[in-house]
């Protein structure tokens, strides 16, 4: 009995001991990170699925660009504060001004006619002194021979990620690394996804492709894996000045080219790193620029496991970019400038998690153990709710831990599309324009954002979303074809009015007046699991608001793809993101050259107007002012009025930061704004150590349950052993 009471007491008295001194009831038995990182200066946060591209030449999609944008530095970057959103120097000097030569190359004045410009040229001068992350690609040894470019079958048997060579250098950027990369997005290797765009512009490009395949062929004939040298074939429009300065040059007038030189295509790529992953057998270990990028930004990415982790480490070469001195008049009062002036990253090293499944994401985050979240569907009452009068806040939980909702309104357009090459809703004839006109009043996207969106969105009154130059907001930008302006806000026409168009357009109370059958208009769609039906039960809703039957085609992404390229769809959902912040990269989306049946271009809804056309070319080439202004309001006034779209609307984008988070202002042009980004870790470690909190009670009130259970079958087992015991004794006497 005693040895039994001693083995309870020693699991449980050193639970009472820890107790009583607060170890036991300090710290949070969940964390999921290890104790080596409390305090530490890190960023926590998430991805869902892996970047497929990490090399800039290929790169262009959103989950890639949380990393390339802080690793690489182009030219160009978007001022994190100001609105609307301003180019300043990343790289460079200064942000370059072109010159405009006429065919002879001769000098233009800035203000000559577009017509008369036969090129462009930028020269793009770079700051001295900015160096490389170190990499082994750069490793040399004491005869400044490089060490890793050479490698032997047997040499990579030890080799599995690229941190196993031993070995690492660096050095400094120059103006021919930027060259190099211009040169890269016509590898025959490499699929990039601005080509066919930069061919256009890019002077000698489209030849210099065709140069580079041969060349290739010719070196690779006998299925050898040769290296192409790219270095040994010039490029008219791109080459070098001096150690610090390259020239570009373009065919023609092409002013958003400067956003261009913001973006990873643009960034420098060394020699030295091509040379380095295309040695054979690396690839095979997923040794490679797309898995390994190598750049000068302040990160470095120094763990890819896209399995499980994906780590960003400061870059201990960069240095001279500071914090932002100035912005808008309302970020100093929120405090956004107190860091102003001091040096850059703040941050030591982020961590990026694999996280499949919102909830858990999102139970993490209110434990503290991620620092920001967005706000999915079904987690959104529990941090929002919305007043009667439709103003935002955060719940009263949400206060409590000191969280921040920070909201913007994206760049980008989520709207309906007519196909206009269709017999019955396409077309420039008034019964199709009057039709489209009165399913744009039917389709009520304010509902829609309430239902579906939580709220976060705005109606679209046109192509170009607000914080884009030539957006116009109040009475003097609503689409006056579907909106009036009452109490001063927009509100949707009256469905009589609607049903009064239809009725014009020879379909009154939803009946073809030519066939005397109702009207069947179909809508193709990729969504088809339950998550949609709501969403396409509420659009049916909205055409029988006209009594218009909706059929609803539903089809795999790669189907639907193929309908809209083929021009066979009726209508369509479809969306669009900025490339840049200029109104050409929304108003192009309805130029006619760019219809995607017709020319593969981007116009979706193959939408064509002569004098809307004519004006485009006009405006894009234009500098913003008044004149430019006074073009795109023309042009608005034209497609709303043909309507080739129910315009749908603009998201608005909602995230979440705890307490400890410090300078966030959401730019949706830039994404290099980690940099920017502060961690008050005290905070942190105390606030994370509060919200969980161990439980202990149920551990004791276990141990407790089990010594009752277990002591009466002790007690009755040692009576038994006594009893047996003194049997044995008696025998014995």
């Amino acid at each position: 009995m005693k040895s039994w009471l001693g083995f309870a007491l020693s699991i449980v008295t050193p639970l009472l001991l820890t107790a009583c001194s607060g170890g036991f009831w300090t710290g949070a038995w969940n964390n999921p990170y290890p104790a080596s990182q409390r305090g530490e200066n890190i960023l926590y946060s998430a991805f869902t699925e892996r970047p497929k591209h990490l090399d800039p030449v290929q790169s262009y999609s959103e989950n890639e660009a949380v990393f390339n944008a802080q690793i690489y530095q182009p030219p160009l970057q978007y001022h994190y504060f100001k609105r609307p959103y301003t180019l300043i120097p990343l790289a460079a000097t200064e942000v370059p001004q072109p010159q405009y030569l006429d065919a002879q190359d001769a000098p233009l004045t800035d203000d000559a006619d577009p017509a008369s410009i036969a090129f462009s040229v930028y020269e793009i001068r770079i700051k001295p002194g900015i160096l490389y992350q170190p990499h082994p690609a750069f490793a040399t040894d004491a005869t400044g021979r490089l060490l890793y470019h050479d490698l032997k079958p047997d040499e990579l048997d030890d080799i599995y990620k690229l941190s196993d060579f031993k070995q690492t250098g660096a050095r400094e950027l120059i103006a021919a690394d930027y060259v190099f990369q211009i040169k890269r997005l016509a590898h025959p290797h490499l699929h990039s996804p601005i080509f066919g765009l930069m061919s256009e512009y890019v002077v000698g490009l489209k030849e210099f492709s065709a140069t580079l395949k041969q060349a290739d062929q010719q070196i690779n004939s006998n299925g050898n894996q040769a290296y192409l040298d790219l270095n040994k074939y010039s490029l008219p429009g791109a080459a070098v000045v001096d150690r610090y300065t390259y020239r570009v040059k373009l065919k023609g007038k092409y002013p958003q080219f400067v956003y261009w030189l913001a973006m990873p295509f643009f960034a420098p790529v060394p020699e030295e790193a091509e040379r380095f992953y295309s040695q054979p057998g690396l690839a095979k270990k997923n040794i490679t620029l797309d898995w390994y990028p190598i750049g000068t930004g302040p990160y470095m990415l120094t763990v890819n496991n896209p399995n499980r982790q994906m780590v960003l480490e400061r870059n201990p070469n960069f240095q001279g970019e500071t914090y932002p001195t100035e912005g808008e008049p309302a970020d100093a009062e929120k405090g956004l400038l107190k860091d102003a002036g001091k040096p850059l990253p703040f941050i030591d090293k982020v961590i990026f998690s694999l996280e499949k499944e919102s909830i858990p994401y999102w139970n993490k985050f209110l434990q503290g153990y991620y620092d920001a979240s967005g706000i999915s569907s079904d987690s959104f009452d529990q941090a929002v709710q919305i007043s009667s009068g439709g103003d935002i806040a955060l719940t009263d939980a949400m206060r409590e831990k000191g969280i921040r909702l920070v909201t913007s309104v994206a760049p980008s357009d989520i709207y309906l599309a007519f196909n206009m090459l269709d017999p019955v809703v396409g077309g420039d004839s008034e019964r199709a324009r009057k039709l489209r006109q009165a399913i744009s009043i039917a389709v009520d996207y304010e509902e829609y954002i309430s239902i579906f969106a939580n709220g976060r969105g705005i109606p679209a009154m046109g192509p170009i979303p607000p914080e884009i130059y030539g957006h116009k907001p109040g009475e003097e930008g609503i689409n006056p074809h579907v909106y009036e302006w009452v109490n001063d806000e927009p509100k949707r026409k009256p469905l009589n009015e609607a049903l009064e168009l239809l009725a014009e357009a020879g379909y009154p109370g939803g009946m073809d007046q030519k066939t005397g059958a109702p009207l069947v208009l179909n809508l193709d769609t990729t969504a088809r699991g339950p998550d949609d039906k709501a969403r396409l039960d509420w659009m049916r809703k909205q055409f029988g608001k006209l009594n218009l039957q909706l059929v609803v085609r539903a089809t795999d992404y790669n189907r639907f793809q193929d309908k809209i390229r083929k021009g066979n769809a009726q209508l369509f959902q479809w969306g669009w993101n900025a490339d840049y912040p200029d109104p050409e990269n929304f108003l192009f989306l309805l130029y006619g050259p760019q219809s995607r049946v017709n020319h593969e271009g981007e116009n979706s809804a193959n939408y064509a107007d002569p004098e809307y056309d004519k004006l485009f070319e006009q405006m894009k080439n234009m500098e913003n002012g008044p004149k430019r202004q006074a073009i795109i309001d023309r042009m608005l006034e034209i497609a709303r009025f043909d309507a080739p779209w129910v315009w749908g609307l603009h998201p608005k984008e909602y995230s979440l930061y705890h307490q400890w988070m410090h300078n966030q202002k959401p730019n949706q042009m830039a994404r290099n704004g980690l940099k920017y980004q502060r961690v008050d870790t005290e905070l942190r470690v105390e606030k994370r150590e509060a919200w969980n909190h161990p439980v202990v009670w149920p551990l004791f009130l276990l141990i407790a349950l089990l010594i009752a259970i277990a002591l009466p079958a002790v007690i009755s087992y040692r009576r038994k052993e006594r009893k047996v015991l003194k049997v044995a004794r008696a025998d014995v006497h």
